[in-house]
């Protein structure tokens, strides 16, 4: 076990740690927090550039005086993997500060068999789990000593391991004191992406991206059992006006 040092991104695109911090806070600021505390959220991992102004709006809602482990769920990106995968790592180093991964945690879901470990290679090439490390940061920094994170990188699971996944997080996700932080993007449009889809009824290119996306998010809506759920934002990093532009989109739910 050792240290992940996930921050260089952070300071390639943002430059120093204050100018992060400054650029959070900037986006957190414009934000109504009304539907606060949250239990889970969804929001992007696309480049802050296109969405950190989108997330915002999850990471508003939560909840730093009564948080205290924090459950990033993000895609694999890199690997092929069938099940989900946790880092071999004790933490994640961030522009703000340390983040300790929960160890006690941890050994709970690897005692399970149910998933595999990421190499230290694959942990620093992943960025759907690192985007959300700062703004997790900052949401939390009132609180910074008192939560843990836990880390989990999701393959292409079949639906019946989505059912045993589910059944496992449930009781996570019961407590209180748990958040969950689904990071996901949205449609992404263009021939780089192999999709291009186009409903013309719906007008310009990024107006039929926008209602396929809605679709989806009505769906989560329709299926969200017991639970409430609020979509909060929607962004797509530019507006496809033709065939080709591309474009990645993004939202922000609890």
């Amino acid at each position: 076990m050792g240290l992940c040092c996930l921050w260089i991104l952070f300071f390639e695109e943002n430059g120093s740690g204050p100018q992060l911090n400054a650029q959070l806070e900037g986006w957190l600021s414009q934000v109504q927090s009304t539907k606060r505390p949250a239990r889970a959220i969804i929001a992007p991992h696309a480049g802050y550039t296109y969405c950190g102004s989108c997330a915002a709006h999850a990471y508003k809602q939560v909840d730093p005086n009564i948080t205290r482990k924090i459950f990033i769920l993000g895609p694999s990106h890199h690997v092929p993997l069938s099940r989900c995968a946790l880092s071999s790592v004790d933490i994640y180093r961030t522009p703000l500060y340390d983040l300790r991964i929960d160890q006690k945690i941890y050994g709970e879901l690897w005692k399970t068999g149910m998933f595999e470990r990421m190499s230290l290679q694959t942990d620093e090439d992943e960025h759907s789990i690192e985007m959300h490390l700062p703004y997790t940061a900052k949401a939390m920094e009132s609180h910074k000593d008192e939560f843990t994170i836990i880390p989990v990188l999701v393959g292409a699971l079949s639906e019946s391991k989505e059912q045993e996944f589910g059944k496992l997080f449930s009781k996570y996700l019961a407590d209180p004191s748990n958040l969950f932080v689904v990071s996901s993007d949205f449609c992404h449009w263009g021939q780089r992406f192999r999709y291009s889809y186009y409903d013309e009824s719906q007008g310009e290119i990024y107006r039929s991206i926008e209602h396929l996306d809605k679709m989806a998010i009505n769906e989560l809506q329709k299926n969200g059992m017991n639970m409430s759920f609020s979509f909060l934002n929607y962004a797509q990093s530019s507006q496809c006006r033709n065939w080709q532009d591309s474009s990645i989109a993004g939202g922000a739910a609890m």
